[in-house]
């Protein structure tokens, strides 16, 4: 087994797909069918218009298939003593086939990842841990976040 490491481009979107389900069954456990065709549909629409732009995916492959996933999401803020440069990355949608975990493809996803943000002038980068990534991310360089500010969120009762 030979992993090459790569950037994905459009033509990479339905294995993209595949891994975010395969991720998100595994996150959230069940999903409805009526509930992966439309993530589905909307993965394919969100791919296309910001693959390459705003969300870079970097990916582990096994031959043609995807088998390790991380994604940068970048933003433009208003600069802060935070955010110098207003540029900020959010990492999400970590992933590793469970047959090719523990070889370190991960943490070589996730290097490149910390690479192409300090190249594109990030200030900082965030993600939220499991407790199976966490020691990961730490020996990345990622340290836990203290804050003054609670995490709040608030979510919409339907879905358009």
């Amino acid at each position: 087994m030979k992993i090459i490491y790569e950037q994905a481009t459009k033509d990479d979107i339905n294995e993209l797909i595949r891994l975010r389900m395969a991720y998100l069954l595994e996150d959230f456990g069940e999903i409805s069918e009526l509930e992966q065709s439309s993530i589905r549909e909307r993965l394919q629409d969100y791919f296309s218009r910001k693959l390459g732009e705003e969300l870079i995916a970097f990916i582990a492959m096994d031959g043609e298939q995807i088998v390790s996933q991380a994604y940068l999401h970048i933003a433009e803020i208003p600069a802060s003593p935070v955010a110098r440069t207003g540029l900020v990355g959010e990492v999400f949608s970590v992933y590793t086939m469970p047959e090719y975990r523990g070889q370190g493809i991960c943490s070589k996803l996730i290097e490149q990842l910390i690479d192409c943000g300090r190249q594109k002038g990030l200030s900082r980068i965030d993600l939220f841990a499991t407790d199976d990534g966490y020691p990961i991310y730490k020996r990345a360089g990622f340290s836990d976040k203290i804050t003054k500010y609670t995490d709040m969120r608030y979510v919409y009762d339907s879905v358009r």
